[in-house]
């Protein structure tokens, strides 16, 4: 088997990789050891930033998203008992975000691909990349009992914190930051209209965080701080809307509608970026070389963005026969990344209740969002990191 660039990883940021190489005519196979059903069961993300939007139309799949996806002009802090509304689109000249979920912006790719009738091998097992670092660099797989080896010029490593090509650098080569945060996020989605259908709304309270999302009109999801060795099992459907109620202001209490949730999970929080994100032939993308914990809403972001730089090198070189891109890439990419970490870390830090912010902290935290609230500057710098930073900005 031979192809011009091997994907691992079926993944949005692998997906939307192999539909922009499509559509400038360069022939790609994507290798995935799940199956369709369990990527696109993955719950995840759900606010795009307006670059993201704009790529996933550049890639040919924003007819639902335009109709289906909601914009958001604004966000909503609550502390103290109190809502405060942060105008994003006044404040960076008209930029917005969209609601809509990862699971859909993973289907319209799967869609978009089986159209085209490119390759995905599904379900692949024991994959494994190598000489990455020469001019003939190989990916190995089984699939039905069968061993295959693909032949390709570049390998894009799109296959998560977890996958098989950040594992396969050698030590030494790469270099790993991380910040594991101490709680988690207990996270449910439900059937019911969102209680700010234009908003997310972010809660800062004594009994700890809150965050009330969406995935559309119909569907929203929320989530509670907790301890990270709290069960599922300990929180009825009863249990959690009474605790995302206690946290929140009164009037948004009051009005969110409930119901069973179809899906209820707790989530560990970290920080995570690995330098450089490319070795010879071999680049990383996506959760493969960065996380950041969701207050920010940046991980599906940043895998687009990633990808953006990516697929514009790669069509460089096969255009112009230019390195230049490539050769950037991983600079490129690690400036706006960084941005993006501190953003998150930043919101994480300001929104939760760590083991020692006690009763001082707590009031330092007020005070910082007092402070935010009521400064045109410091609402937008939130507004334009949350709206997402431009996509060529100096380090």
């Amino acid at each position: 088997m031979r192809t011009q660039v091997a994907i691992i990883g079926a993944g949005p940021s692998g997906l939307l990789l192999g539909q922009l190489l499509h559509k400038a005519g360069i022939d790609n196979i994507i290798i995935e050891r799940q199956s369709p059903d369990y990527v696109l069961g993955r719950i995840r993300a759900g606010i795009l930033e307006q670059t993201t939007v704009d790529l996933l139309h550049a890639a040919g799949i924003g007819e639902r998203i335009h109709a289906e996806g909601v914009v958001h002009h604004s966000i909503e802090l609550v502390f103290s008992g109190i809502r405060h509304a942060i105008d994003v689109h006044g404040l960076t000249g008209g930029k917005v975000v969209t609601a809509y979920g990862q699971t859909e912006v993973t289907r319209d790719l799967m869609d978009a691909r089986s159209a085209a009738g490119l390759t995905t091998v599904y379900q692949a097992a024991e994959v494994s990349v190598h000489d990455f670092d020469s001019a003939t660099p190989r990916v190995r797989f089984q699939k039905d009992g069968q061993h295959f080896e693909l032949e390709c010029d570049f390998i894009a490593g799109c296959d998560g914190f977890h996958g098989v090509c950040r594992a396969s650098v050698p030590e030494g080569a790469v270099t790993e930051y991380e910040k594991v945060y101490p709680f988690g996020w207990l996270g449910v989605l439900a059937d019911v209209p969102p209680v700010s259908p234009h908003s997310i709304v972010y809660g800062n309270s004594e009994r700890g965080f809150s965050l009330c999302s969406m995935r559309s009109l119909e569907r929203s999801r929320y989530y509670v701080q907790c301890p990270l060795d709290d069960k599922v099992e300990a929180w009825s459907d009863q249990r959690f809307w009474d605790e995302l109620r206690s946290r929140l202001d009164p009037e948004l209490a009051e009005r969110i509608v409930t119901g069973p949730t179809l899906e209820k999970s707790i989530a560990p929080l970290r920080s995570f970026v690995a330098e450089p994100m490319r070795f010879g032939r071999m680049f990383l993308a996506g959760d493969a070389a960065h996380i950041v914990p969701p207050t920010g809403a940046k991980g599906l972001n940043l895998a687009a963005s990633d990808v953006k730089y990516l697929s514009t090198a790669l069509i460089e070189f096969y255009t112009e026969k230019s390195a230049a891109g490539i050769d950037t890439y991983s600079q490129r990419a690690l400036a706006r990344i960084w941005k993006a970490e501190r953003f998150s870390w930043w919101l994480t830090t300001l929104m939760h209740k760590f083991p020692d912010t006690g009763a001082f902290g707590q009031r330092m935290q007020e005070a910082e969002l007092e402070y935010l609230v009521n400064s045109t500057a410091a609402s937008t710098v939130l507004a334009e990191n949350y709206v997402g930073l431009p996509l060529y900005t100096g380090r």
